[in-house]
C-alpha cells in the first residue's frame, strides 16, 4: 500500500494478533471463467500507469499479459464482473478513456454505482456507462455462475459463486479473518455488516478465491 493509506497490521485489523513487525503484502488476483460457452472475467485489477490506483498500488498491472498467456484476447471476454469499484479491482476496465474489453458487458450492483465517487466514477464508470449491466442483489449471470450481493466492505460488493468456489473479492482480506471472521478491517465502509457478510460467506463456501491472498485459492482444492 502507498504510504498515505498504509498502517501497521494491528490498526488495519483491530483485535487480531500478529507477530511483531509482521507486514501485509497484497496480491492482486483476477479470475477467468469459462461457463456455458461464455468467457467471464472477475475483476480487472489495478490497471495502467495512469489508473486511479496509481497513487498507492504497483501499477501497471499484468492482467492483459496473463490473459494472453492463457490464450485469450480482450475481445474474447463476454462479461466482466466487478466485485466492487475500488481502484485495485476495477481500474483495469478502462485504458485511455475506452473499455479494455470491447465486447463485454460490465456487471455491477446498483448499490455500488449509487455509492462510488471521485476518480473511479469519472475515469471508470463514465466510460463504461453504455456497457454496464446493473443488478440488484443476488442474481444468475450464466448457467452455473451466480452473483451474491455481499455488502459491508462497500455497499454494493458482490461475489461470484461457481459450484463450491466463491470469488470473494474483499469480503475476506487477510488470512486472520478466516480463523476469526469477526476481525474487522479498517477500510470497510460498514464494519458490522462486513462481519455478518464474512461470517456467512466463510461458512457457505468450500473454496474461497480471495482478491489479495498470496495464493489464489484457499480451502479444499478446487476440481
Amino acid at each position: 500500500m502507498g504510504a498515505h493509506i498504509r498502517r501497521p497490521l494491528p490498526e488495519l485489523f483491530p483485535g487480531a494478533s500478529f507477530e511483531e513487525g509482521a507486514e501485509w503484502v497484497l496480491h492482486f488476483h483476477c479470475y477467468l471463467l469459462r461457463a456455458a460457452g461464455r468467457t467471464v472475467l472477475v475483476d480487472t485489477g489495478i490497471g495502467g500507469a495512469d489508473s486511479p490506483a496509481a497513487s498507492w498500488a504497483p501499477v501497471p498491472g499484468r492482467l492483459l499479459g496473463e490473459l494472453a498467456a492463457a490464450g485469450h484476447d480482450p475481445a474474447d471476454v463476454d462479461a466482466v464482473v466487478l466485485t466492487h469499484l475500488h481502484s485495485d479491482h476495477a481500474s483495469g476496465c478502462v485504458s485511455d478513456g475506452a473499455p479494455v474489453f470491447p465486447a463485454a458487458r460490465y456487471v455491477v450492483q446498483r448499490a455500488e454505482l449509487d455509492w462510488v465517487r471521485g476518480p473511479m466514477r469519472e475515469q471508470v464508470v463514465v466510460p463504461l456507462r453504455d456497457r454496464l449491466q446493473i443488478v440488484d442483489g443476488d442474481a444468475g449471470l450464466f448457467p452455473g455462475v451466480r452473483l451474491l450481493h455481499t455488502p459491508g466492505h462497500t455497499p454494493g460488493h458482490q461475489c461470484v459463486e461457481v459450484g463450491d468456489v466463491v470469488m470473494s473479492g474483499d469480503v475476506v482480506l487477510h488470512p486472520v479473518q478466516l480463523a476469526d471472521p469477526t476481525v474487522r478491517y479498517l477500510y470497510d465502509e460498514d464494519p458490522e455488516e462486513a462481519v455478518r457478510t464474512r461470517t456467512a460467506l466463510v461458512s457457505r463456501a468450500r473454496v474461497l478465491a480471495p482478491g489479495h491472498f498470496p495464493t489464489p485459492f484457499v480451502g479444499d482444492s478446487p476440481e
